[in-house]
């Protein structure tokens, strides 16, 4: 706990002297600590090679890991995006904040609510500089008004969806084609820089090198001007259809999924470097981690879970547990950790390290992971609920971890795991009710391959996670629905108005000045 102490001390005011008679305060503060998330998009748990994957190619994450401490057992709230991102920037199940059922498309009308306190949020008020980079996911909505600016982010450069949800032909240099179908029936992709379309449709070859060259030149002017910053890094990579620059094209013998995830370990690459260029590695906290897990639908072009079960849509473990990276040279030290933890658990954790004080009169669900961070210690967290991709109030809750314990109350396979995967369990769409619950060991059985259910040694272990359920889901608040109405008219369309739509919808890209990569 000392040691605990000394790092909060750390942040805190390092001097105060008031002098009455001329009622002048001289301060001196100490630096807060940079913040800076990086979120991959569908990477699987078995996606990297620091997490067992033979043919992948990330050096930068394999480095990442070498030198920071690489989690074993974490978990997003969702096997799909949209609810996934909520939870993160929030610290609360998506259940709390309406971003359920599914995911949002071009044309909703609603999104993340503005009630809604985000990472971004709580760290503004002491001066921290916020921006995202990438994909938004959480609501564009009418004239913009859900969009990162009005959720705590200072500047927002990025897609508000996934890039599959508009009309794309070219994902690779020269002219390569896109080798997986995307929506034809929204507005092309746009590229926002804060609140106005400057690109539209974007140009998937060059989007990664832009996306990069804008969080460097982020990172570089607030270090140059000493103000703390947040950075919250979302990747559309690897996310379906695969897209890279002309040098990653064939560049890995894993295909188009390969030559992607090589572009994103490049990026990641290129920011820690930019940290240190810019002198503000020491101080700056950086997490990566991914928001579900793989699309196994997409066969050999989508991602790898691992010797978990299933992926993308379910509740098993390969939808919700992902590969996640917590770095800070010289205060946390490289290693692995088997403690449980969540995306969850991000916002409390960065409001102690940078000394902001947590949403008051809301709910959190997230704990402070800094006890696994900086000591080493046991975490805050015995307890994990997984909701479904089409998380429902009257069919509540699916699964349940406790400790190293998981039961299934309800399992449901997804098409996003494969028509043609080998394990029936993960392709069949067909809801089950499970009495007595599944249950399954994770720290022996991590594939929830043995269920335990019938055994009796573990009767006492199935009561407690009743109980358990019994009590999480009690205290539980559904916020309403804000994925339930659509309108095309509400689609980002860079020339507003304008007829034939959407095909109308085409500007020129204008020029945002990058460091150059």
């Amino acid at each position: 706990m000392a040691a605990r102490r000394g790092l909060l001390l750390f942040y805190m005011f390092a001097l105060s002297f008031v002098f009455s008679s001329n009622h002048v305060c001289l301060c001196v503060e100490i630096s807060r600590p940079n913040v800076v998330i990086l979120f991959a998009d569908d990477l699987g748990y078995g996606d990297l090679e620091s997490y067992g994957h033979p043919t992948s190619v990330t050096p930068n994450l394999n480095n990442l890991s070498s030198n920071g401490l690489q989690f074993m057992q974490f978990y997003v709230t969702s096997p799909v995006c949209s609810p996934s991102r909520a939870a993160l920037l929030t610290g609360r199940y998506q259940t709390r904040s309406g971003v359920w059922p599914g995911v949002f498309i071009p044309s909703s009308t609603g999104g993340l609510p503005h009630n809604e306190i985000t990472i971004a949020e709580i760290l503004q008020p002491l001066n921290y500089s916020t921006a995202i980079v990438g994909k938004w996911h959480l609501g564009a909505g009418k004239d913009g008004n859900f969009l990162p600016i009005y959720q705590g982010f200072d500047e927002y450069y990025g897609i508000p969806y996934s890039h599959d949800m508009c009309f794309c032909s070219k994902c690779f240099y020269p002219n390569d084609r896109c080798f997986d179908n995307c929506d034809i029936q929204y507005s092309r992709c746009p590229l926002y820089h804060g609140k106005t379309i400057i690109e539209q449709p974007v140009d998937l070859v060059t989007l990664e090198k832009r996306y990069t060259s804008y969080a460097k030149e982020y990172i570089s002017r607030n270090a140059q001007n000493e103000t703390p910053f947040f950075l919250y890094y979302a990747y559309q990579h690897t996310h379906h259809p695969q897209f890279a620059s002309e040098e990653f094209r064939n560049s890995t013998i894993r295909g188009t999924f390969g030559d992607s995830l090589a572009e994103l370990d490049w990026s990641v690459g290129q920011i820690i470097e930019q940290l240190h260029t810019s002198g503000v590695a020491q101080n700056t906290f950086v997490f990566f981690t991914s928001d579900n897990g793989p699309s196994i639908f997409r066969e050999y072009r989508g991602g790898c879970a691992g010797l978990l079960k299933c992926g993308k849509g379910t509740t098993y473990e390969g939808g919700q547990r992902v590969p996640a990276i917590a770095y800070w040279p010289g205060k946390i030290k490289p290693g692995r950790t088997q403690e449980l933890a969540s995306t969850l658990d991000l916002l409390p954790t960065v409001a102690n390290i940078t000394g902001a004080p947590l949403p008051a009169s809301t709910t959190l669900d997230g704990v402070d992971m800094s006890q696994i961070l900086f000591e080493r210690m046991k975490s805050q967290r015995e307890s994990f609920l997984y909701y479904p991709a089409e998380a429902n109030p009257k069919r509540g809750v699916f699964a349940v971890r406790y400790k190293q314990y998981k039961a299934h109350y309800i399992t449901k396979g997804s098409t996003l795991s494969g028509p043609t995967n080998v394990d029936h369990d993960c392709s069949n769409t067909s809801l089950i009710h499970h009495s007595p619950p599944l249950l399954f060991e994770l720290n022996r059985d991590p594939g929830e391959r043995y269920d335990l259910s019938t055994d009796k040694r573990y009767q006492s272990v199935l009561e407690e996670i009743g109980k358990i359920r019994d009590k999480l889901v009690s205290g539980m608040t559904w916020g309403k629905s804000q994925i339930n109405g659509t309108d095309p008219n509400v689609e980002p369309c860079c020339n507003s108005g304008c007829k034939p739509f959407p095909k109308c919808c085409t500007c020129k890209g204008s020029e945002v000045n990058f460091i150059t990569v």
